[in-house]
């Protein structure tokens, strides 16, 4: 017996459950020679804003245990470039390629989701709603069930595409921002970006980000997105959901998979193993025949 590893997102038909997360794994093409793309359920871009953008300044990653902190400051070509340059070479593995979008204002996040669905190849699109609205004075957009709903609203109106809502763990309770996402539109629910915190060298005795503040990702946040992911699926059990934060093996996207996760993202990993997608992929399927299951189905959301 082969095991069925199709999932649905919505509208979204993947080959399996494993993508790629946003913002580590470059644009896909950089691991065209380390990873076979046509392999993966899809790739996720790193995010994209309408101007191309330099980043913050150096240094702006610092290990910590169990992961990593960064504030790549969303470093990216500019959609424009991407959609002339790289979406072409993208297009060559037949692998849903999903479009992360960011922005400082609602407009941004419209512009660029307009863009990108003009574009021939973009599956669907997945809003980082991590980014820092400048209107309010530099707070998450994802924060506030009001601001996400905004965002989701608006860009809805501008895609026909499908449309993911990636959310921020920076909140009381993630709950009624997930509901506001989807009352606005959006199709499936990411879940989650990384968790805010510094890091110091007591030698130099300065902070290690030249931000002073990161994003914790890694195996030390698994905790806490496997949390904020099973009370969103017990509170929005018909959402389909993705699972991202800290995998770094099959039995760990298996964990959320069994908490109700569609389908899983892996990201830090990648700079740690760089074929590790491809393992999980087979590590899962392993899982399934070993114990005669024959699709995820059967396994998602059995622990409640």
């Amino acid at each position: 017996m082969t095991p069925n590893l199709q999932v649905s997102l919505g509208r979204l038909q993947l080959r399996n459950p494993v993508m790629v997360a946003a913002g580590t794994f470059g644009y896909g093409v950089e691991y065209r020679d380390l990873v076979d793309l046509s392999q993966l359920g899809a790739i996720v871009t790193k995010s994209l804003t309408l101007t191309p953008r330099m980043g913050n300044p150096p240094p702006r990653v610092a290990e910590t245990p169990a992961g990593m902190l960064n504030a790549i400051g969303l470093q990216n070509d500019g959609v424009d470039a991407f959609v002339v340059e790289t979406l072409p070479r993208l297009r060559a593995y037949e692998t849903p390629i999903i479009a992360s979008v960011a922005g400082e204002s609602v407009e941004e996040y419209v512009r660029v989701a307009a863009k990108l669905s003009r574009a021939e190849g973009v599956a669907a699109l997945e809003l980082n709603l991590s980014c820092p609205n400048q209107a309010h004075g530099g707070m998450e957009f994802g924060v506030s069930p009001e601001l996400t709903a905004q965002v989701v609203a608006a860009v809805r109106q501008a895609t026909p595409l499908p449309l993911i809502a990636k959310l921020t763990p920076n909140v009381g309770d993630i709950v009624p921002v997930a509901q506001a996402a989807v009352e606005a539109g959006a199709e499936v629910l990411c879940l989650i970006n990384t968790v805010l915190g510094v890091a110091v060298d007591v030698r130099e005795r300065r902070f290690r980000l030249a931000t002073k503040v990161g994003g914790l990702s890694g195996p030390a946040i698994k905790p806490i997105a496997q949390y904020h992911l099973w009370r969103v699926h017990q509170a929005l059990p018909e959402v389909p959901l993705v699972g991202v934060g800290g995998i770094s093996s099959a039995e760990d996207a298996l964990e959320y998979i069994l908490l109700g996760a569609h389908a899983v993202q892996i990201g830090t990993a990648n700079y740690v193993q760089p074929t590790l997608t491809l393992e999980v992929i087979e590590g899962i399927q392993r899982y399934l025949v070993d114990h005669g299951i024959d699709s995820l189905e059967a396994i998602r959301g059995v622990v409640q």
